[in-house]
């Protein structure tokens, strides 16, 4: 029988097993894929900066020409005011969780001192102002290099310290827009430097002055000066003169802060909830100052701007960050990689805040009243974001009453609450 056509294929092909159906992929079966195939992370170059030649003529011209930096300015003593142990011993007489606090958590505005200068955490403060940590320490570094061009050109290849050159306000002061602006500061900062640098060199200012002033009258003095709010004057309050009794009631951060803490000792059941990416963003903390790498970044905000204007927001729900961190010093540890010393305290963990909401751990111990008009469930509607006043947390007359007990020691109860206020 002859043979056909489609006979002759079926017998001259080889057979073939039939392909097994491959299962379908359920929604939550995350997809295989073989590491020679995994896409490796795009690595973008920064563009590098290039200044004009003009730019670059004026910046040299002045160079050659220094303003004369007058006599050394007169630097905050590494001391305190105030007995530190006794302020604990109050605190902790009055609410017994800051004992826990102390025990795990270091009041680093407190304890660990250094010399400081005004001048320099006011100007670092206003060119911080609404940009990120990065952006600000670049250009406190381009502005502080146009007075000293002998620094190394990279801010990466400077260390800060507290001791760093920076220039007089005398210097400053006698020194052109233009040229300030060559820096990176914009028109309106460069005037709000100009002026506090004037202040300074003509005597208005003054850190005798500044020492010797209450905190009001530091408030009236400081807040004359364009460009410093009284945010920007509670946070130099703190982490700088080291002033033991200021209560920055702006700050949503603290606000938040001081509502959980309260809400705690008044509710049993409220806990403050931990992300397990906050978790792995912690790890990365390598001095124990609850910063890592990645949040080097952080926005330095004043008190009159909404967080959620900040396109960097910050990892952790801060609405305000103390103005210290572009002229702290950046330490190398082992690895060779730069690490943030910021001033925060870093968040609490888990295991502090459980022992922190057991004040049965304090016998004899009777919980104070909430503040007329406040009570637990109120609260609790605020923390969880139902309900709040006037766009604020707590208003100032409630932070203050909640706080009463604190004084004269606030500020070390303050300093905590940031760390209370960044769980999420």
């Amino acid at each position: 029988m002859p043979t056909t056509r489609s006979a002759s294929r079926v017998a001259t092909e080889p057979s073939v097993a039939p392909t097994p159906k491959t299962p379908k992929r359920k929604a939550n079966d995350a997809p295989t894929i073989s590491p020679a195939k995994a896409k490796k992370p795009r690595v973008t170059k920064k563009p590098e900066v290039v200044v004009a030649p003009a730019t670059q003529a004026l910046i040299e011209e002045f160079q050659r020409n220094l303003p004369d930096p007058g006599p050394a300015p007169v630097l905050v003593p590494a001391q305190l005011s105030f007995d530190f142990d006794e302020a604990k011993k109050h605190l902790i007489k009055e609410d017994p969780r800051f004992e826990v606090l102390f025990d795990r958590l270091s009041c680093k505005p407190f304890e660990r001192l250094e010399t400081v200068l005004p001048f320099r955490a006011l100007v670092t403060s206003i060119i911080g102002q609404q940009i990120s940590w990065i952006a600000a320490r670049s250009v406190n570094h381009k502005f502080v290099r146009l007075f000293n061009p002998a620094l190394p050109e990279k801010v990466t290849d400077y260390q800060f310290t507290s001791t760093s050159f920076f220039p007089t306000a005398q210097q400053v002061a006698n020194t052109d827009l233009a040229i300030l602006r060559t820096a990176g500061l914009s028109g309106r900062k460069a005037e709000y430097v100009r002026d506090l640098a004037a202040r300074f060199a003509d005597g208005r200012l003054s850190t005798e002055k500044l020492l010797q002033a209450n905190d009001e009258e530091l408030a009236e003095i400081l807040t004359e000066v364009k460009g410093i709010g009284r945010w920007t004057v509670d946070m130099f309050s703190i982490f700088t003169l080291r002033r033991p009794n200021i209560l920055p009631v702006g700050d949503l951060g603290v606000q938040r802060g001081i509502l959980r803490w309260f809400l705690g000792l008044h509710s049993p059941s409220f806990s403050c909830s931990f992300s397990p990416d906050k978790a792995a963003r912690d790890a990365g903390d390598v001095d124990g100052d609850g910063l890592s790498d990645s949040e080097s970044s952080l926005p330095i905000l004043d008190g009159s701007v909404s967080p959620e204007k900040v396109l960097d927001a910050p990892p952790f729900d801060l609405s305000s960050v103390p103005p210290a961190p572009p002229a702290t010093p950046r330490k190398v540890d082992e690895t060779g990689s730069q690490t943030n010393t910021a001033s925060l305290p870093p968040p609490i963990t888990p295991s502090v805040e459980q022992t922190l909401m057991k004040v049965e751990n304090a016998p004899g111990y009777v919980a104070p009243p909430l503040p007329a008009g406040l009570t637990a469930s109120a609260l609790q509607g605020r923390a969880d974001g139902k309900k709040k006043v006037k766009g604020a947390i707590l208003t100032p007359n409630e932070m203050e009453q909640l706080t009463a007990s604190w004084q004269p020691y606030r500020s070390l109860g303050v300093f905590y609450m940031w760390a209370l206020a960044s769980v999420k």
